[in-house]
């Protein structure tokens, strides 16, 4: 990436639309836009910044006029990058962006990396690398709490909480270090006693924070939930239900479900992703056989499993197969067919599923429904604490804090172990760097490299 250079490239999802933007960023964002717009009223160079202009694009070497546009302006340091920053909204066809786009690349311009103009924003001093990445959970947003705990973090909270600790960090690491260096000097020497007490305080702050993003998880991740049972249960019918809408085929016919059906639904602001699995029970063909072997396969890989019952009848051998197969599974109960007189022995499901919530339902009628989704969120939600801060991050950062949590515990040990001052100031030096990898006061071009690869081109 050559940071100097001009960079281009559609802002705008590709295909039709009612517009296209053309993104230009860099020192000469102004002159290269200046070559292919032809204002009505002003050019390029005489307008004021945050305004617009109405003219068309044209091809300068022929003359040729491309399209009517509307140009906006943004000069530096006031722009997303604190670069020049030039719009072209265009016709939102797919060639007409793309021509236009050809025609600025020709003129000067370099094709945008992914995630360079939000790099760029972070080089430039405008984001920390918190804001950055929030960037990227808020166009991956599955649920409007999402949005809400990615746009404050967009705003710097985070960033400001976690400077908050390196700050308590970098004034104990002051001390240390100080202590270790002049030890002869006449310096006001911290005391061990203080030395533990600050430790014991940061570790707390981190330990919240890290709390914190496991909260968040559930809505940066979502909940993968498997709906399984023997055959004709009416798996499909509450797939449909929960759905809204006739998404799986619904007959009487028992193994009408052979592959594996996948759909997100928003539950309380907490992302679900339902999915509806053949039965299972003995297979009697090869097709049958791969079924129920993707249907385990998904059940292995659920974060909650809905086991589906049919409570107008007495249990099977099929049902004490599947329920053979959920021991160790975060498991809810769900009898359906509860508009039609009971028949199961309840009890003795809920005696091989003790810890398990239950439910019951008509997934015909769409009776219980409700009911059943606040218990899936109550099961996603189960130990996590949500009554504070809520943060969404990246399993690299999760990472990161948890690696500095450990390098604290070990200063702490080897203080308490009256271990040199040396051992205990290494902690605190891991812990900071650390810290600093997640907030950007320390980087490598690789590292921004694997955040930026995962941006869209225009982003």
């Amino acid at each position: 990436m050559r940071e100097g250079d001009t960079i281009a490239a559609i802002a705008t999802p590709w295909g039709e639309g009612g517009i296209a933007i053309v993104r230009l960023s860099g020192p000469q964002a102004l002159e290269i836009a200046a070559r292919v717009f032809r204002g009505k009223r002003k050019s390029v160079f005489d307008m004021s910044s945050y305004t617009i202009a109405y003219g068309h694009v044209i091809d300068p070497l022929t003359g040729e006029e491309i399209d009517e546009v509307i140009l906006s302006l943004m000069r530096a340091p006031y722009s997303y990058t604190r670069e020049d920053v030039v719009e072209i909204n265009c016709h939102g066809g797919t060639l007409v962006a793309r021509k236009v786009l050809e025609i600025i690349l020709a003129a000067g311009a370099r094709l945008a990396e992914p995630g360079e103009f939000t790099r760029r924003a972070f080089l430039n001093g405008r984001i920390d690398l918190t804001q950055a990445e929030a960037v990227l959970e808020i166009v991956r947003a599955k649920s409007e709490e999402a949005i809400r705990i990615a746009n404050r973090k967009l705003k710097g909270e985070f960033g400001k909480r976690l400077s908050s600790i390196r700050g308590k960090l970098l004034s104990l690491s002051a001390w240390v270090e100080a202590s270790l260096d002049f030890p002869e000097e006449d310096l006001p020497l911290i005391t061990l006693e203080e030395i533990e007490d600050r430790l014991k305080e940061i570790l707390s702050d981190l330990e919240r924070v890290i709390n914190s993003t496991k909260a968040g998880s559930i809505y940066r991740d979502g909940v993968r939930v498997v709906i399984c049972g023997k055959p004709n249960v009416g798996k499909s019918s509450l797939l449909n239900a929960l759905l809204q809408e006739a998404r799986a085929i619904v007959t009487s016919i028992p193994g009408t479900t052979r592959d594996i059906i996948e759909e997100v639904l928003n539950v309380r602001g907490v992302p679900i992703r339902l999915v509806d699995t053949a039965g299972i029970r003995k297979a009697w063909d090869e097709i049958e056989r791969e079924g129920v072997s993707r249907s385990l396969y998904q059940i292995e890989n659920a974060d909650i499993v809905l086991l589906v019952l049919d409570s107008s009848s007495p249990l099977t051998e099929e049902d004490h197969i599947v329920m053979s197969k959920l021991e160790g599974r975060k498991v809810i109960l769900v009898f359906n067919k509860r508009d039609l007189p009971t028949r199961i022995d309840a009890d003795s499901v809920r005696r091989a599923f003790p810890k398990s919530r239950e439910v019951w339902i008509s997934a015909l009628l769409e009776e219980g429904i409700e009911d059943l989704k606040d218990r899936i969120v109550e099961e996603a939600q189960e130990g996590i604490d949500l009554s504070g801060e809520v943060w969404m991050t990246s399993l690299r950062n999760i990472t990161c804090l948890e690696e500095a949590l450990l390098s604290l515990r070990d200063s702490l040990n080897s203080l308490r172990d009256g271990m040199p001052y040396d051992v205990v100031a290494l902690g605190i030096r891991e812990a900071l760097s650390s810290i600093g990898m997640i907030t950007g006061e320390e980087w490598t071009e690789d590292l921004l490299d694997v955040i930026f690869s995962q941006f869209c081109i225009g982003k």
